[in-house]
């Protein structure tokens, strides 16, 4: 890639950020221009791409618990929705032919079927890039929407293996015998220590898995996603998570850039594709009411329909597979690029206001919700609590051992990963499981007595989230946030807390301190 493509993205990237939009928007945007003042794309550009894809699934396998997907909500919501939108394509494109003389609705009810498959997915990389923005992917919102795309990725991959009359090689079934190799990749994992062996490993494990499944005549990123879920729950896992997300983000901007590419709009393609937009609303009342019809939450349904209301780049894998078998005309294949570009422009900045949506809204959207609803974490009812830290990673566990010290039992602590609580809880830590983003969580919680609420987050989003659920739940008390920035400080304080720890700086000040007795001796 070309200083020129670099600059470019930079600019946009950069633009959008200062007034307060995602900078893939930018990226997107960066792309049709480049294409429209007639740069053409390298094959750089591709490869760049076709890694960010492979190591965003692998990293979204690190993340899946394989027995989340054998769900019936989560499974049959998603049949259940495709399905729906399936069918409601065909009567809108059949109106779309009627109130217009655009040829290119001139279509069978194979071609407009077609058309609806390839917009019935979900973006896998819009909504990884939304929750790992806001710190939510262990929410259970994200084990819904995360479960949904797999499922979809899935049905795009057996598509396209009964489009192309692909048949996997007899191999394939020996791709059985991966599971075989946990205990080895674990051993490796451990011997690799904590440098740079970790993400070389991860860049093995990612392309290599999808090679092997290319070989045998399968798609090379289904292959990355399995690989990655083969190994998840290893110790170093979250480790090697940490290590790649970097590089995944920067080859990802590859894959924003490369939509551009695909051809260049007319003024009817635009029209075409707002049309497309226009119509999202409906895909997430679809996916909202499926969930709660599966008796999920209220809160839970919202904003994993929310995550799932755009258009995915599989549809455009769909729709290029189709041009390429003349099922579809070449102008198809620019409306749904288009249509997905705008989509994740709605997504994302829909998704920047969902709490605050919700946390307004609440009263309305929760009427939906079904009687026999899921569980969800039971009501705090202790009343002595004084400090409640949220989020119990390396910060939170340090400052709980160390205020339980002068506090004892009245300190809680609140971890949003169902496992990672049992585990302070086995170790006879006062850890509960709780969604500090829900304001129904804060609902149950007895405030009276609480003197300071600590937020131990990595998250400027989602603590600016939590102190707005906070004060609509009367909160009264002090809010201590950490930032690793001073403007990210600067800005927290503004929002409403009271102490705003800046974590580089504090942790020298506090690193000197504790190691100045040594001076003495």
């Amino acid at each position: 890639m070309n200083i020129i493509w670099i600059l470019v993205a930079f600019t946009f990237g950069f633009v959008v950020k200062q007034i307060g939009l995602p900078p893939l928007i930018g990226y997107l945007s960066a792309g049709f221009i480049l294409h429209a003042v007639g740069i053409e794309p390298e094959s750089s550009l591709e490869t760049l791409a076709d890694l960010g894809i492979t190591l965003m699934l692998f990293t979204i396998g690190l993340k899946v618990n394989f027995r989340q997907l054998m769900r019936l909500d989560i499974w049959g919501g998603t049949l259940s929705h495709m399905s729906l939108w399936v069918i409601f394509t065909l009567p809108f494109l059949t109106l779309c032919s009627v109130l217009t003389s655009i040829y290119y609705f001139d279509i069978t009810l194979t071609q407009a079927a077609l058309i609806g498959f390839a917009l019935s997915f979900s973006s896998t990389v819009c909504a990884i890039k939304v929750l790992e923005d806001n710190s939510e992917l262990k929410t259970k919102h994200s084990d819904l929407a995360i479960g949904v795309l797999i499922i979809q990725d899935i049905a795009a991959v057996l598509f396209l293996l009964a489009a192309t009359g692909k048949v996997p090689s007899l191999w394939a079934i020996s791709l059985l015998g991966l599971f075989f190799l946990r205990p080895l990749i674990r051993k490796i994992f451990d011997a690799s220590g904590h440098g740079e062996l970790i993400p070389l490993l991860g860049f093995m494990l990612a392309l290599g898995s999808a090679e092997l499944f290319e070989l045998v005549g399968l798609k090379g990123d289904l292959g990355a996603l399995v690989v990655g879920m083969l190994i998840a729950g290893l110790p170093k896992t979250n480790e090697l998570y940490k290590s790649l997300i970097s590089f995944k983000d920067l080859f990802l901007i590859g894959f924003f850039l490369s939509i551009g590419f695909t051809a260049l709009p007319t003024l009817d393609m635009w029209f075409i594709a707002l049309a497309f937009a226009l119509v999202l609303p409906l895909k997430l009342l679809m996916f909202f009411f499926i969930f709660v019809g599966f008796s999920i939450r209220a809160r839970t349904s919202f904003l994993s329909a929310l995550l799932l209301t755009n258009y995915s780049e599989f549809g455009l894998i769909v729709a290029s597979l189709s041009v390429d078998q003349k099922w579809l005309s070449n102008e198809w294949l620019v409306i749904i690029a288009l249509s997905i570009s705008l989509s994740f422009i709605c997504s994302t900045l829909l998704y920047k206001y969902a709490h605050t949506i919700y946390g307004r809204k609440k009263d309305q959207i929760i009427q939906f919700q079904r009687p026999q609803r899921k569980p969800h974490p039971p009501a705090l009812q202790s009343t002595d609590i004084e400090v409640l830290i949220v989020g119990m990673g390396r910060v939170g566990t340090g400052a709980y051992h160390e205020l339980v010290k002068s506090y004892d039992s009245k300190i809680l602590g609140i971890e949003v990963d169902q496992q990672r609580a049992d585990i302070f809880q086995e170790n006879k830590l006062n850890v509960v499981c709780g969604d500090a983003d829900d304001i129904e969580f804060w609902e149950q919680v007895h405030l009276e007595s609480t003197k300071l609420i600590m937020l131990a987050i990595p998250s400027v989003n989602e603590m600016k989230n939590i102190i707005y659920q906070l004060k609509l739940s009367k909160y009264t008390g002090r809010i201590a946030v950490i930032a690793r920035y001073e403007d990210e400080r600067q800005e927290l304080l503004h929002l409403g807390a009271d102490v705003a720890f800046n974590y580089y700086a504090e942790v020298g000040m506090g690193f000197a301190e504790e190691s100045m007795h040594l001076l003495k001796s």
